[in-house]
């Protein structure tokens, strides 16, 4: 009885005594419920950017070839290199720069430091600038380019003939060439800038050809400084020049002097004469139309 009442409390227990194994108790698990909550993924809020949208490169239009595209891109970022040293150089001097005087007199520096910053800094959309000749007018002798006007007033077209007369800006005080007595054409940098500020976007209908040559433009600074800030060649003059002592030649440069003005009787006073003709010649006779109708020859 003793042995029968011990080996059902055994068997109660799980342990088997004619094997001599041992059964494990079952485990007792408990449930545990868990909720997970999963919620939909929402994109992240998009950055405000103020720029978005912006044409930070000059378009060249799909009419210019390989080589085309080439030489104006590398004359395009030339312009844009004057146009900011230009501005770099008023913003460090100011009005105190001699350069600043000689071509802008006694003017505030803030519309000339601006006029540049539209160059190197202005949104470029809409603005093109193509090799197809679509006015015809690159077949007029002298023509390197012109700006569309009318016809299209964000576009200029540039002819073959900028593309082999127009030098680098490396060149800049090379060839023989000084400020005061060449052309603003000889430089491709700063021939565009002059093309640059026909454009609405960059010009905005406001730097115009008040002054043509070297000595005209010294004048203007003198007798109306107010309008040798919009004048063109006064700021292709200026660009030139304190690019040329600051960065081409430091401390020296190459301002020159400017050839005596000896006027002619009997000739046109459109019509100019260079007795020094030299490779530049092609560049110097260069005309081109504006808006209105009348032709510009530089």
């Amino acid at each position: 009885m003793q042995y029968s009442v011990r080996s059902a409390l055994l068997t109660c227990l799980g342990i088997n005594l004619g094997s001599g194994l041992t059964a494990r108790l079952p485990i007792r698990q408990d449930w545990v419920t868990t909720t997970l909550t999963v919620t939909s993924p929402n994109p992240a809020p998009t950055p405000y950017n103020w720029a978005a949208g912006a044409t930070e490169q000059y378009p060249i239009h799909s009419s210019c070839n390989a080589t085309e595209r080439a030489l104006l891109s590398r004359g395009l970022g030339d312009a844009i290199k004057l146009a900011e040293h230009a501005k770099q150089h008023v913003l460090r001097f100011g009005s105190s720069s001699d350069f600043y005087a000689k071509y802008f007199g006694a003017a505030p520096t803030a519309e000339v430091i601006g006029w540049y910053d539209r160059i190197v800094s202005a949104d470029r959309g809409g603005i093109w600038f193509r090799c197809d000749d679509i006015d015809g007018n690159c077949q007029i002798p002298g023509y390197g380019g012109h700006w569309r006007g009318e016809n299209a007033t964000q576009e200029t077209v540039i002819c073959p003939l900028s593309y082999t007369t127009r030098m680098p800006l490396e060149g800049l005080c090379g060839y023989g060439y000084s400020v005061a007595a060449g052309k603003l054409n000889v430089y491709f940098g700063s021939d565009l800038i002059h093309r640059l500020f026909h454009l609405p976007t960059i010009g905005e209908g406001t730097v115009e050809h008040l002054a043509d040559t070297y000595n005209e433009c010294l004048e203007l600074a003198v007798s109306n400084p107010a309008e040798a800030v919009r004048n063109s060649h006064t700021l292709q003059y200026f660009a030139l020049d304190v690019y040329a002592y600051d960065i081409a030649v430091p401390g020296e440069g190459c301002t020159g002097k400017a050839p005596e003005e000896e006027p002619a009787a009997g000739t046109s006073p459109t019509a100019t004469t260079d007795s020094g003709a030299s490779a530049t010649t092609a560049a110097a006779t260069e005309c081109h139309t504006h808006a209105d109708g009348t032709e510009h020859c530089a």
